[in-house]
């Protein structure tokens, strides 16, 4: 398996540690309960330098952009962020990524899932009719999302950049805790406020903006956290996973990702999802919570009140936060709306579970 910077501190940490997109990641410490409440009322701090970043260069970087994914790139000025997905000929979602602009028509970021990196360079690479220079840098480059009400507040006192006030969906470039060209972005998973921080991957450097980070963060109760949390805290957001609420065979229209899709420029099959759009999807991701007491899981089957099979559960789990069952889940159409009754099967019982809006938890 592969490491990361912060692989033996997760050792030395007690840390329960478990294989994920080929790497050797922390997936709890205190527990996953613990760790979640720690980042919805306090400061939290996971490893995720296992995902991936591209850099883009070249007068011809924005098109190239623009062509492969379903956002409209052209809207992001220097220092803005943009969410967006790359989709192949069918309309189906190659992988969801994060777009920064660096400078604009000449220099971009991509931050691309870690199980994912190898296919989107190659899909980007087979799209890169226009000689834009790639840069493949994720194994040089080192992330960490400090997440929580308190996470800006730890953050401030390691760097002179604005980081209290950094907008949601904005970076800034510059000094961190006494290590230069660190990049701060107002972005995370979790729905709890907080930054992310990109850093060149090197041990001394990573060493010692772990330390930093948790020294400063002593007063507010910061801890480490692990993987299972960072699924719960982004399950009660209602944000998806790639591999189990999308992928290739789903469209950005049935996973309710419509805001991030334009029509406005051409890119891989904006026709065909042009035609979806106009005639609507035969089948959507909704968010469920549980009436019947059971815990839905990945690809159990959902049924109406008949006992037809109308879809399938994607994601699932007791949230911590409310105290009862939520989940994500494709359904034909027909049963979408909010209020919709539909029937999960578990364990060889019917239960019932009521379509709800998202997200589960308001974002703080």
């Amino acid at each position: 398996m592969k490491t990361t910077p912060f692989t033996e501190k997760h050792i030395t940490l007690g840390a329960k540690m478990a294989e994920f997109a080929g790497y050797n990641m922390p997936i709890s410490y205190s527990g996953i309960n613990d760790e979640h409440a720690t980042v919805r009322s306090r400061v939290g701090v996971f490893d995720v330098s296992h995902m991936g970043e591209f850099i883009f260069k070249g007068e011809g970087a924005l098109d190239l952009i623009q062509r492969v994914t379903t956002n409209d790139a052209s809207k992001l000025t220097d220092g803005k962020i943009q969410y967006s997905c790359l989709t192949n000929e069918n309309g189906g979602i190659v992988d969801d990524l994060l777009v920064y602009c660096i400078e604009y028509n000449k220099v971009y970021m991509l931050v691309v899932n870690a199980s994912n990196i190898e296919k989107d360079w190659d899909w980007i690479s087979h799209h890169n009719t226009g000689n834009v220079e790639m840069h493949n840098i994720s194994d040089k480059t080192g992330l960490l999302a400090i997440q929580g009400p308190d996470a800006t507040k730890v953050i401030q006192s390691l760097t002179d950049m604005d980081i209290l006030n950094l907008k949601y969906y904005t970076f800034v470039n510059g000094q961190f805790a006494g290590i230069g060209n660190v990049l701060i972005s107002a972005t995370g998973y979790t729905g709890a406020g907080g930054v992310e921080i990109y850093f060149e991957n090197k041990e001394d450097d990573a060493a010692r903006i772990w330390d930093a980070i948790f020294e400063a963060g002593t007063s507010y109760g910061i801890k480490p956290v692990g993987l299972g949390a960072r699924d719960t805290l982004r399950l009660e957001m209602g944000y998806c996973l790639y591999g189990n609420d999308i992928d290739d065979f789903s469209t950005p229209l049935e996973a309710g990702l419509g805001w991030i899709t334009k029509f406005s420029k051409e890119f891989t099959a904006s026709e065909y999802l042009q035609k979806q759009k106009a005639a609507g999807p035969d089948k959507k991701l909704v968010g469920f919570e549980m009436i019947d007491r059971g815990i839905p899981r990945h690809d159990y089957k959902i049924r109406d009140k008949e006992g037809n099979l109308i879809g399938r559960v994607t994601s699932g789990t007791q949230s911590p936060t409310l105290g009862r069952a939520i989940g994500l889940g494709y359904v034909s159409s027909e049963f979408a709306p909010i209020d919709s009754e539909i029937f999960i099967d578990v364990r060889d019982k019917s239960l019932l579970a009521r379509v709800v809006k998202l997200p589960f938890v308001q974002q703080s």
